[in-house]
């Protein structure tokens, strides 16, 4: 975490900030009950992003406090302290609303907003919608973010969008409340409650797409250095070795889901007793010709089994995202991920 030493560099924001975490939350609180929602909404973004805040900082901007200010030594402003004050002086639904657009991604408004989500993240959940409302989400955002995502949309239901571009004239406001309603309720919610996953979940995450020997490099420090949260880590990971926990139905639907490509180099390198699960959840004619094209690669790299290897695995876990198919972690056989 950063900490702010230079008085020089803090916005007239940050310094209202500082002022309002140095008083405390009692009296913050009563100064909240002045201002008005916008100003309530500036401050908390401010607040939430401040981290740490040196003592010299504190009593140079607070001169004429310095005495019950310096003895403070530092102030922390986060997430959870800007909530505990919004909570205060504000309903349950406003403070829900205030948090949500600060965990959210950055944006005066809910299309500047989108045009700042990940793409694959915003396709997974436009997908599920009616073309007419992806179209009207689509043609709203910047035409960049729109391309990227109109890409990764399924070819057929990223025709119909198309076609209702196309189509389209003047939104009428109501149907764009009524879009924009949808969007905070069902997908800015969740995402916001994204950044408050567990630290091991990310960290599972993030080995689970690393290469690996880099993996292997990284998990064997931690198991010397904290051998609890590298367990934890691992029980959350899903790997290729895992597919091998799925029922028949499951891997059918990932053998039709998956790169026909990746799919014979992902299997090149697996072991029998893999080879022979996915080889018997296909038909004996198409089986017979995934052999044949293994056969005929001939020797492969290493890096480009694992590359394959992780496209199934992010295949199954994708899947497993939109309810298709339930996948075990290799920790525990009983518990679904959904």
């Amino acid at each position: 975490m950063r900490v702010r030493e230079d008085y020089r560099t803090l916005s007239g924001a940050e310094k209202a900030s500082i002022l309002l975490l140095s008083l405390g939350e009692e009296y913050t609180s009563k100064v909240f009950e002045a201002l008005d929602e916008e100003e309530i909404l500036v401050l908390s973004q401010t607040m939430s992003n401040l981290g740490k805040v040196s003592a010299g900082v504190i009593e140079r901007l607070f001169i004429e406090f310095a005495e019950s200010i310096t003895s403070t030594s530092s102030l922390v402003g986060s997430l959870d302290s800007t909530e505990r004050l919004l909570q205060k002086v504000l309903g349950k639904d406003k403070v829900n609303n205030i948090m949500e657009e600060i965990r959210g991604p950055a944006g005066r408004t809910m299309w500047e907003k989108l045009s700042n989500v990940n793409e694959e993240i915003l396709a997974n959940f436009l997908q599920k919608e009616y073309p007419q409302t992806v179209a009207v989400v689509l043609s709203k955002i910047t035409a960049e973010h729109s391309a990227r995502t109109l890409a990764l949309l399924p070819e057929g239901f990223a025709m119909e969008v198309v076609m209702r571009m196309l189509r389209m004239e003047a939104v009428q406001k109501e149907v764009l409340d009524d879009v924009e309603k949808t969007l905070r309720t069902e997908f800015m919610m969740n995402l916001a409650k994204t950044s408050r996953r567990d630290s091991h979940e990310i960290m599972a995450e993030i080995f689970n797409n690393l290469e690996r020997a880099t993996e292997t490099k990284f998990m064997t420090n931690l198991e010397e250095r904290n051998p609890d949260a590298a367990e934890k880590i691992r029980s959350l990971m899903f790997t290729f070795e895992d597919l091998g926990r799925l029922d028949p139905s499951a891997i059918q639907t990932v053998i039709r889901s998956a790169n026909k490509e990746m799919l014979p180099l992902a299997l090149k390198g697996a072991s029998d007793a893999m080879k022979d699960l996915f080889f018997s959840n296909m038909s004996e004619r198409a089986a017979k010709i995934m052999k044949e094209d293994m056969g005929a690669m001939g020797p492969v790299r290493l890096k480009d089994v694992e590359e394959a290897q992780a496209s199934l695995v992010s295949t199954a876990k994708d899947l497993a995202d939109r309810g298709e198919i339930a996948i075990i972690t290799s920790k525990d056989e009983d518990e679904l991920i959904y």
